[in-house]
């Protein structure tokens, strides 16, 4: 799959999606990147911690989140976007589920569209990407958490979104899933999502899994959002050992770091255990 000009394998490796919010009220880390001089220098450092792609949010979706109008989201993300495509040479990815955001972000360099609502909330926006032939990842999410069969009515509601973007015109080679740890679910549903991460990679197409500080791992751990790195590592580690293709995550190093000891723990040849102990 190819990123911004750079080749990313769709499986086989977990690659780290930096998360940059441009947001006055994100649940975790709002307000502190809103100055341009503070957003390329979070980037700078989560490039330097080993980001693969920079995913910037000009609208906070947190529960309860304040909606904004699709101007304002753009004078947010678009400055950034122009800002770091100059600086830097690592995909940007630009977290919207409007068609008009992304119209305007890829148009300011954005080399990926990063959907919460897997395009069931604007119908223009399977066009955009279909148009202009960016990947993108197409998150499971609904209106409230009412299910008949949680896993089964999550796989079919992924189904359907494949469908909006087969019929748009979409490659197969463009998209991503995400399975929406902490949108439209509830905290055991959640937990049963990380428990059956393998089941969303049998629809076929990579899978990010975006988990960093969610509300799931404060429940658990009883735990404010800056406080919950080494839960978030769990589920970065049981990403990897599901084959996740990619992770989404405020706190870089570390996770990548988790990445790297899960990955050379499942790539060592068991020959070559039984070679050393004789």
């Amino acid at each position: 799959m190819n990123i911004g000009g750079k080749e990313f394998e769709r499986t086989g490796h977990t690659y780290i999606m930096g998360i940059l919010n441009v947001t006055p009220d994100s649940f975790s880390d709002g307000g502190k990147y809103t100055t341009l001089d503070k957003a390329l220098k979070h980037t700078e450092q989560m490039i330097k911690e080993g980001a693969d792609i920079i995913d910037i949010g000009g609208e906070s979706i947190r529960p309860g989140h304040t909606l904004i109008s699709d101007e304002e989201e753009i004078s947010r993300v678009v400055p950034v976007i122009e800002a770091v495509k100059q600086r830097f040479d690592t995909p940007i990815s630009i977290d919207t589920y409007k068609s008009a955001v992304a119209e305007a972000a890829i148009l300011a360099g954005a080399d990926m569209v990063n959907d919460v609502w897997g395009l069931k909330y604007d119908e223009k926006l399977a066009k955009v990407i279909a148009g202009t032939k960016v990947p993108c990842c197409l998150m499971h999410n609904r209106k409230a958490p009412d299910y008949e069969h949680f896993m089964t009515d999550c796989l079919n509601d992924l189904r359907e979104t494949l469908a909006i973007a087969r019929t748009a015109g979409i490659e197969d080679e463009q998209i991503i899933l995400d399975p929406g740890v902490g949108f439209g679910k509830t905290y055991e549903h959640n937990l049963i999502v990380m428990k059956h991460l393998d089941a969303f990679r049998e629809l076929g197409y990579p899978v990010l899994l975006g988990t960093s500080r969610k509300s799931m791992i404060g429940l658990t751990l009883d735990l404010p959002a800056d406080q919950r790195v080494e839960g978030t590592l769990v589920t970065t580690v049981m990403g990897v050992m599901a084959g996740m293709s990619f992770v989404r995550v405020h706190d870089v190093e570390a996770n990548r770091r988790a990445v790297q000891m899960t990955e050379a723990i499942l790539k060592v040849r068991e020959e070559s255990i039984w070679d050393t102990l004789g």
